[in-house]
C-alpha cells in the first residue's frame, strides 16, 4: 500500500476514535447529569384510599444510570409497586437502594472509620503502614508510622499533650508535631476513595428521613423511560355546592380537594383522581428478614432413609387441560392506561337563583376504570411542594325534590329540611360535605355518603320549625294466638302488638311532603301500613302528605311472634289452667289440659293424703321423746309409770298401721304419676 495513503487512513481511524471516544463522553457526562437529575414527574394519580400513582417519563442515551430520592417510610409501598419500563429497544437494569442498616453499621465498613468523629490524629492512626505526602511547609514523603503524643509546655505556667507524626522517609525516621502539618495527600487511591465514600455516606445521612433508589438502564441510542411506583398520599376530598329553586332545576355544582405534601413541585403533570375503595396495605419489605434454619447433625453411618410420597391431587396432564381452558375462558385484561376518557356530559344553560355555572366549569372528563371511577383533569397542573388546591369536577343540574325528614331519635319535635337527591350527572358522586342554598340564600350544610348514577339520596341540611311532629306510643300488649301439644310440652305462640301514631301539622303556607323515619326491627312484622314505600338498613320510610296550615296522622302497628315452650310435667295447676282459659287455644287442646289437670289433682290429692300421714308419724315421734324424758323420772312401778308404758305402746301400734298406708299411698301415687306421664307422652295436639 502507498505510505502516504496508508498514513491517511491511519490518521482518520485515529480521528474516528478519538470522535467516538468523545460522543462516549459526551453521552456519559449526560447520563451522569441525568442520574443527578431524577426524571421529571409527568402524571400523578390519586386514590380515595390514601395511596397515589407517581409516573416519571424522560429519555436517556446509551447505558445509564438514574437516582430518585424517596422518604424512609415509602421505601415499602415502592419495593412493592415500581414498574420500570425501557423503550426503543433498552433493557431494565438492577434497581439498588440505601441500605436500611444503621449509619454507624454503614461507616464502620469502609477502611477509614468515621464514626467516633476522629481527629486527625486518630485518622492517621488508622492508616498506619500507608504512604503519606505532608506540608510541613516543607513536603515530606513517608510512610506513617503512628502518632504519638508528647507532654510538653504549651504556654509559661500550663504543660499539656502534644501530637507527633513519626514517619519513616528515606532518611529514616522522623517525627513532626501535627501542629505543624499544612497538608497531607494519602498517596494510595483505594485508601483515598473510601475515605471520600464513607464521607459522602456521613453527608447523605445529615437527611435521615430519605434514601436512594438508582435504576440502571442499558441499550443503544437515545430512548423513552419510565418509572412507575404507589406511595402512601392524603385522601383526596370532594366538596359540593348545592343550589335550589322554586322555578329552576336544582344546580349540583362539585369540587375536588387535592393535596401536593411530597417534595417536589408538580410541573404540569397531568392529574387524575380515583374514587372507590381499592385494598392497600403496607408490608415491611426495607427490614431483612432472616429464616431460621434447622441445625443438621452428621450421621455416623450414612444410609438412604425410606420415603413418604404424597398422592397426586391430580394427574399432570389434567392439571394442564384445566389451566388451559380457564386460560381461554377468562376475559382479556385491559391495560390501565389505555382507556380513552369519553367526553362529560353536556352542561345545561339553566342554573337555580345562584349562578353557580357562571365563569366555571368542570375540569375532568369522568370514566370508568375497571370497578373504580376516574376523573381526568383534561389540564395540566402546576401545584407547589406542601400546598393545596381545589379543582371543578362537577358542574351540572340535578334532579330532585324537596321534603322534611322526621327522625325521633334526631329530634323530638321538628323534622329536618331536607332533598331527596337523584344524581342524575352520570358521575361518581364521592362522599363529602355539601352546602345548600335556598332561593340564593345559604340554607346550611349536610352530607353526602358515595353515589352511583341513577342512585337517589336524601339529605338534610336545616330544622324545619314550621312543622311539628309528636309521636305518641301505646303500651306493648301480648296475647296468645297458639297453643299445641307435643310429648309432654305445651307449644306457646304468643304475639307482641306494638303501635305508634305520628300527628304531624304544617304551619307553613306551603303543602309539603313529611318522611317519617320510624325504626325497623328485625324480629317484628309491619302490620299498618301494609307495606313501607322505602326502607334503609334501620327505618321505614313512610310519606306522609300535608296541606298548608293543616294536619296529617300516621298510624304505624308493629307485631312480634314469639314461641314458648311449658313442660307441664312441672308445671302447676294455675299455669295450666290459664291456657285452658285463653280463647285462641282450641278445644282439643283445651280437653287434654283438663285431662292433665285432672291427673294432676289425683296425684296432688295421694301426695297430700301421704303427707298428712308423714306428719303424723312426726308428731307422734315427737310426743314419744317427750314420754320418755318423763318416764326417766319416774319410778319404775308407779302408776303413771306404768301409763306411759301402755301409752307408747299404742303409739307404736299406730306408727306401725302409719307405716303401712304411706306405703300404699306411695304405690298408688307412682302409679298415678306413670299414668300421667304416659298420657303426656301420648299427646299430639294442634
Amino acid at each position: 500500500m502507498n505510505r502516504p495513503i496508508s498514513v491517511l487512513i491511519t490518521v482518520l481511524l485515529l480521528s474516528l476514535g478519538l470522535v467516538a471516544s468523545a460522543q462516549e463522553r459526551t453521552r456519559e457526562a449526560a447520563n451522569k447529569a441525568a442520574a443527578r437529575h431524577p426524571l421529571p414527574l409527568s402524571e400523578v394519580v390519586l386514590y380515595s384510599s390514601g395511596v397515589g400513582y407517581f409516573q416519571r417519563d424522560g429519555s436517556i442515551d446509551g447505558r445509564g444510570e438514574v437516582e430518585l430520592r424517596f422518604k424512609v417510610d415509602n421505601i415499602n409501598d415502592l419495593l412493592k409497586s415500581m414498574v420500570i419500563q425501557d423503550f426503543d429497544g433498552g433493557q431494565v437494569g438492577t434497581v439498588t437502594y440505601d441500605s436500611r442498616d444503621p449509619i454507624t453499621k454503614t461507616l464502620k465498613s469502609f477502611a477509614v472509620d468515621l464514626t467516633a468523629h476522629p481527629g486527625l490524629g486518630q485518622l492517621l492512626e488508622q492508616i498506619r503502614g500507608e504512604r503519606v505526602e505532608v506540608a510541613t511547609p516543607n513536603p515530606v514523603a513517608g510512610v506513617v508510622v503512628g502518632v504519638e503524643k508528647k507532654r510538653e509546655k504549651v504556654s509559661d505556667k500550663e504543660v499539656g499533650e502534644v501530637e507527633y507524626l513519626n514517619l519513616l522517609t528515606a532518611d529514616g525516621l522522623r517525627s513532626i508535631p501535627l501542629s505543624q502539618v499544612q497538608r497531607i495527600q494519602i498517596t494510595n487511591e483505594q485508601l483515598n476513595a473510601e475515605l471520600r465514600q464513607a464521607l459522602e455516606v456521613l453527608a447523605s445521612s445529615h437527611d435521615l428521613q430519605k434514601k436512594s433508589v438508582r435504576l440502571e438502564f442499558d441499550g443503544k441510542g437515545r430512548r423513552r423511560v419510565r418509572v412507575g411506583y404507589i406511595v402512601e398520599t392524603p385522601v383526596w376530598k370532594t366538596s359540593y355546592r348545592l343550589a335550589l329553586s322554586e322555578t329552576k332545576p336544582s344546580y349540583l355544582q362539585g369540587w375536588a380537594i387535592v393535596e401536593n405534601t411530597t417534595d417536589e413541585d408538580w410541573d404540569g403533570i397531568k392529574l387524575s383522581l380515583v374514587s372507590g375503595r381499592p385494598i392497600s396495605f403496607r408490608m415491611d419489605l426495607y427490614e431483612p428478614l432472616y429464616v431460621k434454619r434447622p441445625v443438621v447433625v452428621s450421621e455416623l453411618y450414612e444410609s438412604l432413609r425410606p420415603q413418604v410420597h404424597e398422592q397426586a391431587v391430580a394427574e399432570p396432564r389434567a392439571m394442564a387441560r384445566r389451566q388451559e381452558e380457564r386460560a381461554k375462558a377468562a376475559p382479556p385484561m385491559k391495560a390501565f392506561g389505555a382507556m380513552m376518557p369519553s367526553p362529560a356530559p353536556p352542561i345545561s344553560e339553566v342554573a337555580s337563583d345562584l349562578e353557580l355555572q357562571e365563569g366555571v366549569s368542570s375540569a375532568a372528563l369522568a370514566m370508568e376504570a375497571g370497578e373504580l371511577f376516574r376523573y381526568s383533569i383534561d389540564t395540566p397542573i402546576s401545584l407547589t411542594r406542601q400546598k393545596s388546591a381545589m379543582l371543578p369536577i362537577v358542574t351540572q343540574e340535578v334532579q330532585g325534590a324537596k321534603l322534611s325528614v322526621y327522625n325521633e331519635r334526631v329530634h323530638a319535635k321538628h323534622p329536618l329540611n331536607g332533598f331527596r337527591l337523584k344524581n342524575s350527572t352520570g358521575l361518581h358522586l364521592m362522599q363529602g360535605p355539601i352546602t345548600v342554598f335556598d332561593g340564593g340564600t345559604y340554607a346550611g350544610d349536610a352530607r353526602i355518603g358515595d353515589l352511583q348514577p341513577g342512585h337517589e339520596r336524601i339529605i338534610s341540611y336545616a330544622l324545619d320549625l314550621k312543622t311539628e311532629v309528636v309521636p305518641q306510643g301505646l303500651p306493648e300488649k301480648e296475647e296468645v294466638v297458639a297453643a299445641a301439644l307435643r310429648k309432654g310440652t305445651l307449644l306457646v305462640t304468643r304475639k307482641s302488638v306494638e303501635e305508634r301514631t305520628y300527628q304531624v301539622t304544617n304551619r307553613d303556607q306551603q303543602a309539603k311532603v313529611v318522611l317519617v323515619e320510624h325504626p325497623l326491627r328485625a324480629d317484628w312484622r309491619l302490620i299498618e301500613p301494609g307495606e313501607a314505600p322505602e326502607r334503609t338498613r334501620d327505618v321505614y320510610r313512610f310519606n306522609v302528605p300535608v296541606d298548608a296550615g293543616s294536619g296529617a296522622r300516621l298510624h304505624v302497628r308493629e307485631e312480634k311472634q314469639l314461641q314458648q315452650t311449658v313442660r307441664l310435667i312441672d308445671s302447676g295447676p294455675e299455669t295450666i289452667g290459664f291456657y285452658v282459659q285463653a280463647k285462641q287455644v282450641s278445644p282439643k287442646v283445651k280437653d287434654a289440659l283438663q285431662k292433665v289437670i285432672a291427673f294432676r289433682n289425683r296425684v296432688d290429692q295421694t301426695a297430700a293424703q301421704r303427707g298428712r300421714l308423714e306428719q303424723r308419724i312426726k308428731e307422734i315421734t315427737q310426743e314419744q321423746g317427750r314420754i320418755r324424758e318423763n318416764m326417766a323420772r319416774l319410778a319404775p312401778n308407779s302408776e303413771l309409770y306404768n301409763r306411759y308404758v301402755s301409752k307408747l305402746d299404742q303409739q307404736e301400734s299406730e306408727i306401725d298401721r302409719l307405716r303401712k298406708e304411706i306405703e300404699t299411698l306411695k304405690v298408688t301415687e307412682d302409679k298415678q304419676k306413670q299414668e300421667l306421664n304416659d298420657y303426656l307422652l301420648a299427646l299430639d295436639i294442634d
